[in-house]
């Protein structure tokens, strides 16, 4: 990753040495989840963690607010396209930028808004590798304050096949044609946590590729080889077409970014993931590996 490889990830050396890009937009996309009662947690913005330090010329983008669909019950639900595109567009990103976007902990939130560009056709983007944690603990340098683009005009197109529903994983049960990855946690996926979202257990037939297993200890994605692996493992390249969930369609996309880069030809991510699922009684589950 010393060379800007369009598979989803840059690492924090090539972003230092590309920090004075005139065509490069950086964004914090921290978003803690808090344990909460009910649960299984709340959304608290990481605006305030960015405004004490986030790398130099980074501008904040908050997803919960300005890039979810507020009409859905549901958290973080994509946008319509067309919405996004403002939004994006209002933060700066231009058909002509390039976007490395990171988070302060889990990459999730990067990897996130990376899928969501890119089921919209927006493929000049990037994931910070080991995101503001590594970049700290490498001693490379952070700013405080606020920083802002100047807006830009963008055009999307929700691209085909990005994105599953309730009825396309339903669909993809006992389906030979797809493989459905869980990327919660083995004791949430075999129903063993005593955390859950509504019901224990995970969707029927879908095999479990945890999302935390994807990373390095400094927070970066494990070798392209390592990766290819897990999903090995679990029959996800024996099959055309892949569905990654997991509690509300965030950490699911640290799958769907580990399965593109290593070259999956048909990659989905379930928006609603648990959060909806659980809800339908008529949807099933299983307990167990």
């Amino acid at each position: 990753m010393t060379e800007w490889d369009g598979k989803g990830l840059v690492s924090t050396a090539w972003l230092e040495t590309h920090l004075g890009d005139p065509d490069l937009r950086i964004f914090d996309a921290t978003v803690h989840l808090l344990p909460a009662t009910p649960g299984p947690y709340r959304v608290e913005s990481g605006r305030a963690d960015y405004e004490k330090a986030h790398i130099p010329g980074a501008a904040f983008l908050d997803l919960a607010h300005d890039f979810s669909d507020h009409k859905s019950s549901l958290g973080f639900t994509m946008p319509a396209v067309e919405d996004f595109a403002a939004a994006c567009g209002k933060a700066g990103i231009g058909p002509k930028t390039r976007v490395v976007v990171y988070s302060a902990q889990s990459p999730m939130w990067a990897t996130r808004f990376w899928w969501m560009l890119r089921a919209c056709g927006f493929d000049n983007a990037a994931v910070l590798d080991g995101g503001f944690g590594k970049w700290q603990a490498e001693g490379r340098p952070s700013e405080a304050g606020t920083h802002s683009y100047s807006p830009e005009t963008l055009s999307l197109t929700a691209q085909p096949g990005a994105w599953a529903d309730k009825d396309d994983v339903l669909a993809a049960i006992g389906d030979g044609a797809v493989c459905t990855i869980n990327a919660l946690s083995p004791s949430l996926h075999d129903g063993t946590s005593k955390t859950n979202y509504g019901r224990k257990g995970h969707i029927k037939g879908s095999r479990n590729v945890p999302y935390a297993s994807l990373l390095k200890e400094d927070g970066s994605y494990r070798d392209d080889e390592e990766l290819r692996s897990f999903y090995e493992a679990v029959g996800a390249f024996e099959k055309p077409r892949a569905i990654c969930y997991c509690g509300g369609g965030i950490s699911a996309t640290m799958n769907a970014l580990a399965l593109t880069r290593l070259g999956h030809p048909s990659v989905a991510v379930y928006d609603g993931s648990m959060s909806e699922w659980t809800r339908d009684p008529d949807l099933p589950m299983e307990t167990g590996a």
